[in-house]
């Protein structure tokens, strides 16, 4: 018998080993199990940790909301990876492979990889003072670089902002070096109203005025009721007058337009109209003729 016929004759004798057969079955039905309860366990200890944070909304003790909302996604990431860790330990240990080996080997070449993994422990530092400064929650309108939007959450690694147009975008954390948060400070609205050279500008004012003094009874967003700076500027075709409005974090926008539409519509009440610009035309035989006139002997 030769080298080969020895072989397939193993070969078959293992295949056929009923045992072999029932053991890689068990196997598979305790890594099946092993998935399932930890599907399970993540599933519990999410509900778990978020019935938590809904406990301490009617303490008399807790920070904002906003910071609520960012540690509680982060705790779920945490449990989520501890979870999928201890997960693939057993699943290792059922396939044979022994775990105690496996991790001095990876703790000797975690060692050697960490030097090539720096950006990695540079996201996940950077994301937890991120969330132990306060700098933004999970909630927030931000500019992150050339990336606006609302945080719709911060992990150990990433964080995820989803822009107003509706993109999603995903930032390492150690990307992160320079962060405007619209949501902490109020906002202020800032509109400029152009009228025309030739309109009264005392009248538009005082009717701007009135008009401010009542909006912040129709509009919540408002914190106090807008202030009429003055003129803002004067240029050849108009005069600028500037409205300055403290508003709630981020409504700066919408209030904004609003005072536009209505402090055009007032002034359109009292006959001050947009400026148009104006061209005045002359031709060349008119100036000759001025010149003319202007240098004739007495």
């Amino acid at each position: 018998m030769n080298y080969y016929e020895k072989m397939r004759d193993s070969f078959s004798e293992q295949f056929f080993n009923e045992d072999i057969w029932v053991n890689i079955g068990q196997g598979m039905i305790k890594i099946l199990l092993i998935i399932v309860i930890a599907g399970f366990v993540i599933k519990l200890g999410k509900t778990i940790i978020k019935k938590f944070f809904e406990m301490r909304e009617r303490s008399p003790l807790r920070v904002s909301e906003r910071r609520e909302a960012t540690i509680l996604r982060l705790l779920q990431n945490i449990l989520t990876y501890v979870v999928y860790f201890i997960t693939f330990i057993m699943i290792l240990e059922i396939m044979g492979i022994k775990v105690g080996a496996l991790l001095a080997g990876a703790g000797i070449v975690g060692l050697a990889v960490g030097f090539g993994a720096q950006s990695l422990v540079k996201d996940i530092i950077t994301g937890f003072f991120i969330v132990l400064e306060d700098q933004f929650s999970v909630g927030d309108y931000v500019r992150v670089g050339q990336f606006e939007g609302e945080v719709l959450e911060i992990g150990l690694r990433t964080t995820k902002i989803r822009s107003a147009t509706g993109e999603l975008n995903v930032l390492p954390n150690g990307s992160i070096i320079e962060v405007t948060n619209f949501s902490i400070l109020n906002s202020v609205a800032v509109v400029d109203i152009s009228i025309p050279h030739d309109s009264d500008v005392e009248l538009a004012e005082k009717v701007i005025k009135e008009l401010l003094q009542g909006m912040p009874e129709r509009y919540e967003d408002m914190v106090k009721p807008p202030e009429l700076l003055g003129i803002q500027s004067i240029t050849p075709t108009e005069i600028v007058l500037r409205v300055l409005s403290e508003v709630r974090p981020t409504r700066h926008w919408y209030i904004g337009r609003v005072l536009r539409k209505e402090i055009r519509a007032v002034l359109d009440e009292h006959g001050i109209e947009i400026p148009v610009p104006r061209m005045l035309m002359s031709n060349r035989n008119d100036r000759e003729n001025k010149g003319q006139i202007q240098n004739k002997p007495e």
